[in-house]
């Protein structure tokens, strides 16, 4: 079922307000809960509450040198949608996001009110507004690939949700939680398609069971 609050691509915003959050992953269709307290990205929230409720998801890259405005981002990103909103009693804002599309950067502009801002290119990415196909997605071969991989992390899961889940919300979800790398999430963020995704999803799955490593670092604002 589409979604009814979706925005068409020609309502997309061509400037847009940016989160720069390393470890924190945003596809198209997935939810993404945020906690917001530092002030800069409390102004941010509210201004996108009162001008379409949207702003972008993109990563710090952490090989790069830190510039002026803050960590160096990577030239792709996610544009999400606020799909829900509330307060806490000590100051706090929790919301939901819902990805809508991915973006290129093309130029930073000036802060506002301490956030970051970009002009934003979605031409790349015209297939995120067409339906997923559920045969693009290998479903088994992931499941094969998610048990080792939760055995070697020490993460307990509920087979029943994940295995009801329709194969492209699968190949969101674990894309979006499973604690990979920047780098490494970047790539599924990049992949061309949701078969392509899916695939490396796999490869992901795999080097990271075999390897057996501690899991890296969460993410900060930058």
């Amino acid at each position: 079922m589409q979604d009814p609050f979706q925005p068409a691509p020609e309502q997309l915003p061509a400037e847009i307000a940016i989160f720069p959050l390393a470890g924190a992953l945003l596809l198209p269709g997935g939810k993404l809960p945020l906690n917001i307290f530092e002030p800069r990205y409390m102004a941010m929230t509210l201004d996108s509450l009162a001008a379409g409720r949207m702003f972008g998801m993109i990563q710090g890259d952490p090989s790069q040198p830190r510039g002026e405005q803050g960590s160096t981002i990577f030239q792709v990103g996610c544009l999400g949608r606020l799909s829900s909103f509330s307060e806490t009693e000590d100051g706090r804002l929790l919301i939901t996001l819902t990805g809508v599309t991915r973006f290129r950067v093309t130029e930073e502009l000036a802060l506002r009110r301490g956030y970051r801002r970009v002009r934003a290119d979605y031409s790349d990415f015209a297939d995120d507004f067409e339906p997923p196909v559920a045969s693009d997605v290998p479903a088994e071969k992931i499941l094969d690939a998610l048990r080792p991989y939760f055995v070697a992390k020490g993460i307990e899961a509920n087979w029943d949700a994940i295995t009801e889940m329709a194969g492209p919300a699968l190949v969101t979800t674990l894309a979006m939680v499973c604690p990979f790398g920047v780098v490494e999430k970047q790539a599924l963020l990049e992949a061309p398609t949701l078969k392509d995704r899916a695939e490396s999803l796999v490869a992901l799955l795999r080097m990271a069971a075999h390897d057996g490593g501690e899991l890296p670092p969460g993410g900060r604002p930058s």
